[in-house]
């Protein structure tokens, strides 16, 4: 340790990653308003918010943890390498945020503990055992980030509203994580990494990036069609697909800005299921 007490407690804030955190948490916040029941369920929400945060935090101090030799030659500037926090301290404290997360989870329904306890197993293992396994590690990354939206559904015990959701998220965020391995395919295998592009090729990595999101623009129109959400829904839903499926086409050649323009297509996507859920309270499906 170089900066004392101050640099440590910098240190263990930067861990956390904390605007990726607090974003997860938002997320949450998202998946139990599109349900439809927040009102009903104020101090479970806040349950789950504060879990997904503590949840996000804890997973990626571990997963520093566990990749502190690579950073100390591809990330010296991170808090473990610079000596900020001890290996065994940023440990302890991701240890402490599972806790945390944990007995936030706890006061939850079932089916939201379930959702909390596998998030959390994935996370511990993420680094360790899936992040190396081509293709594995970006679905896992898919799966959490979409949970999000599902455990904020399960926390108010409303999860069918959030299902296409959830999936529009995973799928999407899935194919946005293959095609940023695309885009790293040179530093990866310099590093012995095995990614899905390395493992298959960039072409057929692709392939499968777009068949997955086109699974996922299917899917969109599901809750109009099901009466969850109505036509305002739609108009805002269908230029975040149309943006999805340019991006997706654009990584073919670009993956760089193929994965960013993925990304504007996904908050597009989940803001639509916003303001369906707004439409449909208070002024009735259209």
């Amino acid at each position: 340790m170089t900066g004392g007490v101050g640099e440590t407690v910098r240190g263990a804030v930067e861990l956390t990653r904390p605007v990726n955190s607090i974003a997860a948490g938002l997320l949450t916040a998202i998946g139990a308003f599109v349900a439809g029941e927040i009102a009903a369920a104020p101090l479970h929400v806040a349950s789950a918010v504060g879990a997904t945060v503590f949840a996000t935090a804890a997973g990626m101090a571990i997963n520093d943890y566990f990749d502190r030799e690579i950073d100390r030659i591809n990330r010296p500037d991170r808090a473990i390498p610079r000596g900020a926090i001890s290996p065994r301290g940023a440990l302890a404290f991701s240890v402490a945020l599972f806790v945390g997360a944990v007995a936030l989870a706890l006061t939850l329904p079932a089916l939201a503990i379930a959702i909390a306890v596998v998030n959390l197993l994935a996370l511990v293992a993420y680094t360790e055992l899936f992040k190396g396994l081509p293709g594995v590690g970006n679905v896992v990354v898919g799966y959490l980030g979409g949970s999000t939206f599902l455990f904020g559904g399960a926390a108010v015990g409303s999860v069918e509203p959030v299902v296409v959701l959830f999936a529009l998220a995973a799928l999407s965020t899935i194919s946005r994580e293959v095609l940023k391995d695309v885009e790293d395919v040179e530093g990866d295998r310099a590093e012995g990494l095995n990614t899905l592009p390395i493992a298959v090729g960039e072409r057929t990595a692709w392939l499968l990036a777009a068949a997955l999101l086109a699974v996922a623009v299917l899917a969109s129109p599901v809750p109009y069609l099901l009466g969850y959400f109505g036509a305002v829904y739609l108009l805002v839903v269908l230029p975040g697909v149309a943006l999805m499926i340019v991006a997706i086409a654009e990584g073919r050649t670009d993956p760089t800005a193929g994965q960013e323009r993925l990304k504007y297509g996904q908050f597009l996507a989940a803001l639509a299921f916003v303001v369906g859920r707004l439409a449909a309270g208070t002024q009735g499906l259209l």
